[in-house]
């Protein structure tokens, strides 16, 4: 299980720069333009993370639990929200009930994704569009499951090696439009 508050520890060295450069492919994944344009993302901070969130989720899902790539990666995401939350104004008072409130959220859209993948791309568009269009839009988040679909088809094909190291990317959006 990835543990949601150990991220005051820091991975081994090693490992710092793997890290990094996962979290940098979600990151940039999640930032994708098409998404937002093209699929209707709502382009807010609540929309930027819950693209974050989706993505963050299509990796971990690949990786072993009680890996410490896979711990180094949430933790990198909790680092990555505290900042953000800082940097944007809020007191130092706030910042651990948002940060619960962020695991929280995690931790629901995980597990509602999981759930909806095994069920169907149906199921998936609608548990998208719960969380991501607010409940509405429900033909754009079937657009975005099928992109979820690929996304964790390709990650699938990947041996634990090369999803560890980094050295892959993730399938263009634009690829799965074509196809829906």
């Amino acid at each position: 299980m990835v543990w949601p508050f150990s991220h005051f520890r820091k991975p081994p060295a090693p490992l710092r720069g793997t890290i990094e450069a996962i979290y940098g492919m979600i990151v940039a994944q999640a930032r994708e333009p098409l998404f937002y344009r093209d699929l209707g993302a709502p382009d807010t901070v609540n929309g930027r993370f819950d693209m974050l969130l989706l993505h963050l989720w299509l990796v971990l899902r690949r990786m072993s639990p009680k890996d410490e790539l896979s711990q180094g990666l949430f933790d990198r995401f909790c680092s990555d929200m505290d900042d953000n939350l800082r940097e944007l104004g809020t007191s130092d008072m706030k910042v651990p009930k948002k940060m619960r409130e962020f695991g929280d959220a995690f931790y629901g859209r995980t597990g509602a994704y999981d759930a909806a993948l095994g069920a169907g791309r149906e199921p998936l568009a609608a548990a998208l569009s719960k969380n991501i269009y607010n409940g509405m839009d429900i033909e754009n988040a079937r657009r975005l499951a099928v992109y979820v679909e690929a996304a964790n088809a390709r990650l699938g094909t990947l041996d634990a090696t090369t999803l560890t190291s980094g050295a892959w990317h993730f399938p263009s959006p634009a690829e799965t439009l074509v196809t829906t």
